[in-house]
């Protein structure tokens, strides 16, 4: 992976950890920072495949419902959605 591609799946694990946050584990002082990481490949390869922020949030949605059996907030998914992709026009072009 190139290093721009690296800086992109990282900037990826952040704004799920920092923003997304569905279950929210995420206190401000929690070190256990890798809770949403297995998302992150998927993620990583909408994005590199120009997928739009509306099929990033479906993605985000369906994950919530189905692996965390939560309810969703679709316009919080697609906030983060559009994060995931100003972050891959911000590094990659």
């Amino acid at each position: 992976m190139k290093a721009k591609q690296k800086e992109l799946y990282k900037a990826i694990a952040l704004i799920l950890w920092h923003d997304w946050d569905p279950i929210g584990v995420n206190d401000g002082e929690n070190e256990w920072d890798d809770e949403y990481d297995s998302y992150v490949p998927h993620l990583f390869q909408l994005v590199l495949k120009d997928k739009d922020a509306s099929n990033i949030a479906q993605y985000l949605s369906s994950s919530i419902k189905q692996n965390m059996g939560r309810s969703v907030s679709e316009q919080h998914n697609l906030e983060i959605a559009h994060k995931i992709v100003g972050a891959k026009k911000h590094i990659l072009g």
